[in-house]
Formats: structure tokens, C-alpha cells, sequence
């Protein structure tokens, strides 16, 4: 046996330190040959079928995502944990995950309450929290960009219900929701959906039993809104429909709305039993697109769940939830793959020596920022549509609505943010046929009287019965009059029928608010009658829309104007009498200018054309004038003068006859402040009336207001009038002084109207969803012939004139309405007095322009004196001359100076022309005619 020495040991040292290195080079190598490990933590109730069903498509996930990309560098490893239905146990689950698992994120939790928690921690320590079924817009708020909800938001589908509501025309619901942090979540979305939708609310809490909630659904039924929106987890909501089925809730004139969530799991719980509580039932829920793939992996899945739950009795089916997780995972795996994988640690916090909790010692992660940044910016097409997270949330989805019918959900319509509702298969803006609870294939009208009958409050009055009057002597109530013709007629307008029962009511002081109280504090379920439509009482009820005129008139006597004596100058203003006599003159000027050389009637002394120029035209307005026109220029301005006269004629007539037969009457007082400034006068008002109030806010004493109660002791306090302790004028609304019109018409008239008010309404109680209906019904009947029928019944004017249309200005014609007629008239006279002064102009020609010697003043001299001669060629003197020559008259031969021109006035020639003359009475008349004006 050889010892070895000290060289051999040394080389044996050499070789060992070798292999050693040889070794841990190798294992380095293989090391950077294998995958990277990335832990996430899965927090789910698995004791519940929901959360197993979507254990399984997690899995599921990972196996196809990994066998389809194989080469990928990084592997998802789960962590699964039970929060076992309990919010403090899932907080604690995510708390192991993070503090001694260092995973890199959490899918989870199952739902919302089990959700704020875990979120801050998972925000705390920078650890991405992925949720596919926690859907309450209050995480939202939480504002954590740790927070990735993979799932559609509830506040999504508020407006495919608001859609619906709307649809079928429901102005009042009632959301049914469960009290915690989903059904609160939904609450403030679905009101502002609704906004012009009254929304009542009934809380039913998630461990409520049987007792308590059939409790809250006796309270439901003594409501009068029959809609009502479901929102809280599927097993309690299937509790609440199989308790409603008892109370006869689902049966026809109810109608229930279910949201997203229930509707895609309601199924699920127990198919038989649960669609069939359904029968009717409305739902809204997210739709998922068919594809192939879908098909094959649900093939798959159920053959995979059947594996891993071989003892579940009853095999449940893949849910929407379940394709989320899938989704979720798929997107998860490629996001890490993507994601910088060199900082997978965590950093050790800065721990005190006082923290004494593992929040105090909870480490940050170094790699979530990198692995929340990659997530935003996966986008892939998922089994459940499309996957685009968008403020760490999936965007808005298309909703399918869902009409359940026996064993079968029927899709009827789609709703789309951009297209809002459209049908199933039209694709116009319709939903399909829906049947009802009850199997009914009438819509519910959204409301119903309990007790079934209505309750309609009328008054007990003294006097006006033509709006209502009531008779009980026949054990019997039954009301008639112009209010209850109106609402029985806008009954019969509903799309529904209505029983209704009238119950009386007497008020001693006849005031209508304590009448308005009754209806506030629920003892009738309307009122119907001569109720005025004010503020105040808008406080605690509601009113239809009037049916009367509105407005709070003065109604004041009448006084008799036709014993004016100037009346008959009332039919023109002052501007029309003036001109029209101007035009008189100006006509009766022209006419002798164009008739004086040709006509012998415009001839003669000065005060004989004169008058008769003035004769002529005046005896035109009643077409009397005997003078004969010859000029066809005054024959054309005659023509002219004459329409225009015809029409001032007819004119004045018809306006005369209006006022003496229509405005025979004017009122004594026209405004109310000729009343307010004389503190004596009385002013009258209907008892118990709001007009009292009004009055003295106007400026009228309490000694100057006196009651009425009847038509007829209101006319006899008008009649004596305030002389003899009567009023001077009275103030009412306008549908009670149409009655007293229509009783003493004409001695009444309206002048003004002195306050603005709504009319009579119907008084319904707050947000009764009654008064719409019955406010539209009243526009259709008020806007037909059936309100002109009623209003005849009732209130016959057909003697009267219509006191709106009453107006106390003159009705006098003015210059304004005839000026058209004067200026065809002014025009046609200029012209012809410019073609005759042209042509007269023209015939002397030669005396203008031919005699150079002559001034201009010798020469209009002589125009004149021309123009004041007769023309011989007229064809009246010219039969003159033929006349004298056949006359047996001695003939005489004038001296040469009567044959040239006449000379002027005054000169000795013209005097010897006056007495020299050898003819008899015809010749002298003839030189008398001849003769200037001025020798005449």
C-alpha cells in the first residue's frame, strides 16, 4: 500500500475544486433554459357552485392559454384560497397571499362586499386585483389603480332599464333591492336614469327570512305603483319571486324587471323551478356573442366540472362569471409574458418597533407597476366578447332583453348606448311580443288603486251647481255639473278602465284647502270639481292640467252709449272725416277746371260755379248730382270719384250699424285702479274663494270686500250697486263669470283681466301616477268637439258676445284703412288736369313762344282770358250755332268788333259790345255767355 504524498493530494484538491465549478456552471446553464414561475392568488367562496363553476374555466385558461403558446418564458402558478362566503375571511386570504406567498396578483374576490378590503390591501402593497363577478359601481369610488374589474359595471345598464321604463310609458317603479353595497351601488345611476320616472325604494336585507320579506311585499301591495326592478344576488332574489307568486304578485297588471346580474344566474340555481317562478318577468343582462369556440370550450368544460365534482348532484352550467375568469386569466398570462420579470420581489417595509399587526410588516411589490401597465394594454377577443380594459374596467356592452316564458328565456330586443332599443328581429325601434305575469299580453299600465275602486272626493255647494252638484237623497251619491262631465269624459279616454266611486264632502266655511288636505293626507284618491290650480295647494298635492280658461276677470255693468247725440260721427276718426272733405273740394275743383270751357252748367257768375262745383261734388256721396260732365278727363275723374265714394258710403254704414246694435253698452268702471283710489267703493268676491287674498294684496280694505255665494246674489249686489249697499264690480275666476254672463247677459261685461291664474284642475296626491294619464285624457277632450258639447250643456252664450274678446277701444275707421282709395283718386285727378293743361297749352303754341314783344305776365294775361272763354269746338256749342240759324228769329248782323277777340274788362270796346246789338233775346243771351267774367 502506497502512501500518497503531498503532490497527489494537491492535484486530488485541484480536480475536486474543478468538478465543483464544472458543476455550478451546468446548473446555471439549465437554470436559464426553464420557465419563469409567477405566482397569483385566486380568492373564491369554494363552497359554492358559482365559485367552483369558475375555478374550473380559471384552470381551464391556463391549460389552453399555455398549450397554444408554448413558448412563452413565463408560467402563472395559482394559489387558491376559500374567503368562505365571509368579507373578513377574504380580506385575510389576500392578506396570506401578499405577506407570505409574494404573489404578483389576485383574481377575486366573488363579490362586492367581499371586495373594498382587499382592494386597499391589494393597493397598499402595489398588487394588481383582477374581480370578473364584483360589479357595484361603489368600488369605483374606492379609486385604486390596483382595481381591474374585468366584468361589466352595473351602472352600464341603468340606461337599458331607463329605456324600457320609457318604452312602455311607466312614469312611476320601484326598485327592490338588497342592503349592502351591490344593491346600494346601483341606486344613484338608476335614479338619474329615471329622472322624469318617479323611483321608490324597498330595502330587503341579505339575511332577511321568509316572514321578512313576504312583510316588505304586503307593504309593496298597499302601494299603487305595480313595476318593480329587482337588484340583489340570485338566490335571495329567487326568495323574494317565489314569495311575491304566493301573494298573487305575479299575475296580470304587475310587471318585474330584473337586472344583469340575476338575469344571467337565475337560471342557474335551479332551472325547473326558477324560470317557472319567472313566468313574465322582464331582464336585462350583458349579451355574449356565439361563436365556435364558445361551443367547444363549454363541451369541454363540462366534461372537465364533472370530472372535478363527481358528486354534485345536479350539473350546474357555464355562466357568464365563469367566461370572465377565463378572460381574466387569459389576459393576465399575456400580460406577465410582456411585463419586465427581473424585479419579482417584494421591498421590505420600514417596520417600528410599535407595529405589531402584519399590515405594519406588509412588503410592497416591485413588480406591480410593470405588471398594471401591461394589463392596460392587452386587447384580445375573449369567450366572452371583446377583452379592452378601459379606465381598468371593460367598456360598455350591448344588453339583451329578456322576456321569460315558461322553461325558455326569449330574447324580444337588444339596447345599445348608440342605437338605444331595437327588436330582436326587425331591427326597427320595437320590443317583441312580451307576455306578462299572468300570461297576459296587455302591458300593465304600471299602477293600481288598492281596494280597486277610486275614491273621488266631490264638493257640497251652495251655489254655481253648474259646476258640480251632488245628490244622497237616494242612498245613492251621484254628482253631475260641468267638472264631472269633463272627468268622466277623460276617463273614457284612458287606455285602461277605471272604477271609481264619488264620495261628498261638505265644508261649512266653503273653503277648497281643507278639502286639498283630505286628498294630501290620503283619505280620497282624488278630487274632482271647481278647484282652483295655486301654489300653496301645489305644496301637498298634485294637479291635472286646467280644463277651464284661466285668469281672475273684473265683472262690471253695463250702461247704455247710444244716447249720445254726436254718435253718428263715431264711425270715422277725425283724419278720415278731414281728408274726405278735402277731397269734396279738391274733386269739385278739378271737375270745373276740366268742364268749364266745354260745359255751359260750369259757367255763369262766379258764386253761380261756385256752388255749383260744390254742389256737383258733394251730390256725389249719394249719387244725386243732375249737371251733365262732358270732358271725358272729368268723365274719367267722375268714374274714380264715385267708386271711391261708394266704398266711404258702405263703409260708414256698416261701421254705424256695429255700433249701435254691438258696443250699445259700455262699463261703468274700466280699470281696478279707478276702484282702489275711491276707499268707498264696494268690490265683490265668491265666498271661501282665494280672490279675497288677492284683493287686499292689490290694495282693497277688508270694508270694501263683500261675499257672494250664488250667480244670482252676485247680479243683485251688481244691481243695486254700491249706492244701495251693492258693489261696483266683482271678482272671480273666469269659468264662474261666464256662468253669470251666460244668466244676465248683456247687463255684464269682463274688461279686464286683473290676475294670471292656472284654471280648474283635478287634484290627484303626490307622484299619483294617475294625473298624467288623466292630464293627457284632458287635452284630447278639451281639444275636440266633445269640450264645445260640454261647454253648451253647461254654459250657453250664444246671446252674448265673447268676454275675452271684449274690448273697450273705439272701433272707429281712420284714414289708415282708406288711404289707398284717396291716393287713386288724388292720382287720377293730377292726370287729367296735366293732359288737359298740356293740351290747352299746346292749342297756343303760337302764343307762348311765337310773339317776342309780349312780357310773360301779357302773356299768361291772355292764356286766362282764353281759358275763361267758351271752346266753340265743343259739340255743344256747336248744336248751339246750328239751333240759332234754323231759328224764325229776325236775323241781325253783330258789328265787326263782336266777331274779333273779346277784349278785356273795362275797356271801351267791351261796354259797346254790351249794348249794341240789333238781335232779340236769343242774340243778347249768346253775347251774354260770349262775355269775360268781369263784363257779366
Amino acid at each position: 500500500m502506497m502512501i500518497p504524498t503531498k503532490k497527489a493530494n494537491h492535484t486530488f484538491l485541484t480536480y475536486f475544486v474543478l468538478f465543483v465549478w464544472g458543476f455550478l456552471l451546468m446548473d446555471v446553464g439549465l437554470g436559464q433554459n426553464q420557465e419563469r414561475e409567477i405566482k397569483v392568488g385566486v380568492v373564491l367562496d369554494l363552497q359554492t357552485n358559482f365559485s367552483k363553476i369558475c375555478l374550473t374555466a380559471i384552470k381551464m385558461s391556463l391549460s389552453d392559454f399555455y398549450k397554444d403558446n408554448s413558448n412563452y418564458s413565463t408560467r402563472l402558478v395559482l394559489h387558491v384560497r376559500d374567503s368562505m362566503e365571509d368579507a373578513v375571511q377574504a380580506s385575510a386570504a389576500a392578506l396570506d397571499l401578499i405577506k407570505n406567498e409574494q404573489v404578483s396578483a389576485i383574481i377575486g374576490p366573488k363579490d362586492s362586499m367581499q371586495a373594498e378590503f382587499m382592494i386597499r390591501l391589494a393597493d397598499k402593497a402595489q398588487v394588481p386585483t383582477i374581480t370578473f363577478s364584483a360589479t357595484s359601481p361603489l368600488l369605483t369610488s374606492i379609486r385604486s389603480p390596483y382595481f381591474i374589474r374585468a366584468t361589466i359595471d352595473d351602472s352600464y345598464q341603468v340606461k337599458a332599464i331607463a329605456a324600457i321604463v320609457k318604452y312602455f310609458g311607466w312614469r312611476s317603479v320601484v326598485a327592490i333591492y338588497v342592503d349592502n353595497e351591490l344593491g346600494e351601488g346601483i341606486m344613484p345611476y338608476l335614479a338619474d336614469a329615471l329622472q322624469d320616472v318617479k323611483v321608490e325604494r324597498s330595502v330587503i336585507s341579505a339575511e332577511a327570512d321568509d316572514d321578512q320579506i313576504s312583510k316588505e311585499l304586503d307593504k309593496l301591495i298597499a302601494m299603487q305603483t305595480r313595476v318593480f326592478i329587482v337588484h340583489m344576488g340570485s338566490s335571495l332574489a329567487l326568495r323574494v319571486f317565489q314569495k311575491a307568486k304566493e301573494k298573487k304578485m305575479m299575475e296580470a297588471g304587475y310587471a318585474w324587471l330584473m337586472t344583469n346580474g340575476i338575469t344571467h344566474m337565475m337560471r342557474h340555481i335551479d332551472r325547473g323551478s326558477s324560470l317557472n317562478t319567472l313566468e313574465g318577468v322582464l331582464g336585462v343582462r350583458s349579451h355574449v356573442p356565439k361563436s365556435k369556440q364558445l361551443e367547444d370550450f363549454d363541451l369541454r368544460w363540462k366534461r372537465t366540472f364533472k370530472n372535478e365534482n363527481p358528486f354534485m348532484e345536479n350539473e350546474p352550467e357555464l355562466n357568464v362569471f365563469a367566461l370572465w375568469a377565463y378572460d381574466s386569466l387569459t389576459a393576465l398570462a399575456k400580460a406577465v409574458e410582456k411585463a419586465n420579470t427581473n424585479n419579482l420581489w417584494y421591498d421590505t417595509p420600514n417596520t417600528s418597533a410599535n407595529s405589531k399587526t402584519d399590515l405594519g410588516t406588509l412588503g410592497v411589490s416591485r413588480y406591480g407597476p410593470s405588471l398594471l401597465k401591461a394589463l392596460s394594454d392587452v386587447r384580445f377577443k375573449g369567450l366572452a366578447g371583446d377583452f379592452n380594459l378601459i379606465d381598468a374596467q371593460l367598456g360598455s356592452s350591448t344588453f339583451e332583453i329578456i322576456n321569460f316564458v315558461g322553461n325558455k328565456e326569449n330574447v324580444i330586443g337588444f339596447w345599445t348606448l348608440s342605437s338605444g332599443l331595437v327588436n330582436a328581429v326587425s331591427n326597427n325601434k320595437t320590443l317583441g311580443q312580451v307576455t306578462w305575469p299572468g300570461k297576459s299580453t296587455i302591458f300593465p299600465k304600471g299602477w293600481d288603486i288598492p281596494g280597486k275602486k277610486l275614491k273621488v272626493g266631490v264638493p257640497v255647494r251652495r251655489g254655481f251647481l253648474k259646476f258640480v252638484d251632488v245628490d244622497t237623497t237616494r242612498n245613492k251619491v251621484t254628482a253631475t255639473g260641468y267638472s264631472i262631465d269633463v272627468f268622466e269624459a277623460a276617463l273614457k279616454k284612458l287606455p285602461y278602465q277605471v272604477i271609481y266611486e264619488y264620495v261628498p264632502f261638505d265644508y261649512p266655511d266653503q273653503s277648497y284647502d281643507n278639502m286639498v288636505h283630505e286628498v294630501y293626507n290620503r283619505k280620497y284618491d282624488a278630487f274632482v270639481g271647481d278647484v282652483s290650480i295655486i301654489a300653496n295647494r301645489s305644496l301637498y298635492v298634485d294637479f291635472t292640467l286646467p280644463y277651464t280658461e284661466s285668469g281672475v276677470f273684473m265683472l262690471v255693468p253695463m250702461r247704455d252709449t247710444n244716447k249720445n247725440t254726436w254718435m253718428f260721427l263715431k264711425p270715422w276718426s277725425l283724419d278720415l272725416w278731414v281728408t274726405t272733405a278735402c277731397f269734396f273740394v279738391f274733386i269739385g275743383f278739378i271737375v270745373w277746371i276740366l268742364e268749364h270751357r266745354v260745359n255751359t252748367d260750369f259757367r255763369g257768375p262766379p258764386h253761380h260755379q261756385i256752388g255749383t262745383s260744390f254742389w256737383f261734388s258733394f251730390s256725389t256721396m249719394n249719387f244725386a248730382h243732375r249737371e251733365k260732365v262732358v270732358s271725358n278727363l272729368a268723365r274719367f275723374v267722375v268714374i274714380v270719384w264715385c267708386f271711391v265714394v261708394l266704398v266711404l258710403t258702405q263703409s260708414y254704414t256698416a261701421n254705424l250699424t256695429s255700433i249701435l246694435t254691438e258696443q250699445r253698452f259700455k262699463p261703468d268702471v274700466i280699470t281696478m285702479k279707478d276702484l282702489i283710489r275711491n276707499g268707498e267703493t264696494s268690490v265683490g268676491y265668491q265666498l271661501g274663494s282665494f280672490v279675497r287674498e288677492l284683493l287686499k294684496t292689490q290694495g282693497f280694505r277688508d270694508t270694501q270686500l263683500k261675499a257672494y255665494t250664488t250667480s244670482e246674489h252676485c247680479n243683485k249686489l251688481l244691481s243695486d250697486g254700491p249706492t244701495k249697499g251693492g258693489i261696483a264690480a266683482a271678482f272671480d275666476e273666469l269659468a264662474y263669470l261666464k256662468v253669470i254672463l251666460s244668466q244676465y247677459c248683456p247687463k255684464y261685461a269682463l274688461v279686464e283681466p286683473s290676475f294670471k291664474t292656472a284654471g280648474f284642475g283635478f287634484v290627484f296626491p303626490k307622484n299619483s301616477p294617475l294625473r298624467g294619464d288623466v292630464s293627457r285624457a284632458i287635452l284630447n277632450v278639451t281639444q275636440g268637439k266633445e269640450m264645445n258639447d260640454i261647454e253648451k250643456k253647461w254654459f250657453d252664450q250664444s246671446n252674448c258676445p265673447d268676454p275675452d274678446s271684449i274690448d273697450l277701444s273705439s272701433h272707429r275707421l281712420t284714414f289708415s284703412s282708406f288711404w289707398g282709395l284717396f291716393l287713386i283718386a288724388g292720382l287720377a285727378s293730377f292726370l287729367a288736369l296735366i293732359l288737359f293743361v298740356a293740351k290747352f297749352l299746346y292749342e297756343h303754341r303760337h302764343t307762348l313762344f311765337g310773339d317776342a314783344e309780349n312780357s310773360f305776365s301779357e302773356k299768361l294775361t291772355f292764356l286766362l282770358r282764353n281759358f275763361d272763354e267758351k271752346d266753340k269746338r265743343s259739340h255743344m256749342f256747336k248744336e248751339s250755332a246750328v239751333h240759332n240759324v234754323s231759328s224764325p228769329i229776325t236775323q241781325c248782323s253783330p258789328r265787326p268788333s263782336t266777331v274779333q277777340m273779346t277784349p278785356w274788362q273795362g275797356s271801351p270796346a267791351a261796354q259797346d259790345i254790351q249794348f249794341e246789338s240789333r238781335c232779340v233775346s236769343l242774340v243778347q243771351r249768346d253775347e251774354f255767355d260770349t262775355a269775360p267774367i268781369g263784363t257779366r
